[in-house]
């Protein structure tokens, strides 16, 4: 595995499951749980939190990103979701994908079903053309 060991991949999973309990989503009633594994081996976990203003909720993926970046960490090896799905595994939504694209392409996101089987892919395989910071990288016209 890269970067991160099976009882760690095995702890992510067991710990997104966890945070689905912690879910405030009283409109969908669609908990979800991420728990967020940095490149120093600190985990962050999130739950999605939504509002009566639909578009102001935000995922569970994107509270735990929050969470680790504001302290301090922008480097990450791996991310599990979960939801109580149990005919397939949770997917991150588009808007997440992106987030999670942002710090780059190649590390793992863990897709997971309540009986804690999962499908694994890299970011990059998730959101293969993805906008991205070297578009913002403009070049001069002479």
């Amino acid at each position: 595995m890269p970067g991160y060991s099976y009882e760690q991949l095995q702890q992510l999973v067991k710990m997104s499951h966890e945070m689905k309990k912690m879910a405030y989503c009283p409109y969908s009633r669609f908990p979800v749980g991420a728990a967020l594994l940095t490149a120093d081996g600190t985990v962050f976990t999130g739950c999605n939190v939504e509002n009566a203003s639909y578009s102001l909720g935000i995922c569970a993926e994107r509270t735990a990103i929050v969470k680790a970046v504001s302290a301090g960490h922008q480097k990450f090896k791996a991310i599990a979701v979960a939801s109580d799905l149990k005919e397939r595994t949770i997917v991150p939504c588009g808007a997440c994908r992106q987030v999670l694209m942002e710090f780059g392409g190649d590390w793992d996101v863990i897709m997971t079903k309540p009986d804690m089987t999962y499908e694994k892919m890299t970011t990059k395989e998730l959101l293969p053309l993805c906008f991205g910071p070297t578009y913002l990288q403009r070049e001069r016209a002479v």
